[in-house]
């Protein structure tokens, strides 16, 4: 990536990774946030609120590749739609006006917008009918970016991320240590999820292959039933397994909610290779540093 102007508009986890290996590589890195500190060393900071147009006359000049990893900062819909909607299409909007035309482009979406419940295999080309707002305006973004780059004859992809786990992510392991883990009788239930170095190798991928393009799932090589991690984590922090519970129907809908099993194979037929190919080798790593 050595030469090219990256814009990484949101640095969280994900965007502050793939920063850090932008960098790395030789590129010019920018990194987009309404408070842009504490960004990876090397990383230019660009102080803009996706949510106000008007900002925009501050994006950087020349702009090669962009990617977008920004988060909404609540869980309501007005919040996702500012930020992944319009903040987006403010966004686009503003490096044309500035007469920037990013060659790569990747969004970093989500596998909300699958809607399957019932623990089938789901991959780019499944129907995309999720139950919730949120994978419904992830979808609208998708679609947003993916006219954008038409309109340009530039190359776009929609990465569809898994649950994001990794250093400082540590929900699950404090469920388990609390002893507020629990397992539902009744069936599987799939969980699908990506180590953030993974997510950001993945972005850092797409930004440099020839067949980027498109819907790509991003998610580790083996969807786990929920209780198997709940209890290879316990085994391995030596505390009881969490109980198991009998189904209520109620609980079992909402947890239905998230139980389908994604492939990555496109991503794999590409050539992407992934460091912590499982949540085994992933949460290891976190238990031995401490996490």
């Amino acid at each position: 990536m050595k030469g090219e102007r990256i814009l990484v508009a949101g640095c969280g986890d994900v965007g502050s990774a793939l920063a850090r290996v932008l960098v790395a590589d030789g590129a010019s890195v920018f990194g987009l946030r309404r408070r842009p500190d504490h960004l990876p060393p090397g990383v230019e900071p660009v102080a803009i609120d996706l949510r106000r147009p008007e900002e925009m006359t501050r994006l950087p000049a020349g702009v090669t590749c962009l990617v977008f990893a920004a988060a909404a900062d609540s869980s309501a819909e007005d919040a996702y739609r500012a930020v992944y909607v319009n903040g987006l299409r403010n966004l686009l909007n503003g490096l044309a006006a500035s007469g920037s035309v990013p060659a790569r482009m990747v969004f970093t979406s989500s596998t909300g917008v699958y809607g399957q419940t019932g623990g089938e295999w789901v991959d780019e080309t499944s129907a995309t009918e999720p139950p919730g707002f949120s994978g419904r305006v992830m979808l609208e973004a998708e679609a947003v970016l993916a006219e954008h780059a038409s309109r340009l004859g530039v190359a776009a992809s929609s990465l569809r991320l898994g649950g994001i786990y990794g250093p400082g992510r540590t929900r699950l392991l404090d469920l388990v240590r609390s002893g507020r883990a629990t397992c539902v009788e009744g069936g599987p239930r799939w969980t699908n999820r990506i180590h953030v170095e993974d997510a950001a190798e993945a972005v850092r991928h797409l930004l440099r292959i020839d067949e980027a393009g498109g819907a790509w799932v991003g998610v580790d090589d083996e969807p786990a039933e929920q209780c198997a991690v709940y209890d290879w984590l316990a085994d391995r922090m030596g505390l009881p397994r969490p109980p198991r519970v009998p189904e209520a129907s109620e609980a079992r809908r909402g947890a239905n909610a998230s139980n389908k099993r994604c492939s990555n194979r496109r991503l794999r037929a590409s050539g992407f290779r992934f460091r912590f190919p499982s949540f085994r080798e992933g949460y290891a790593e976190m238990l031995a540093a401490g996490d």
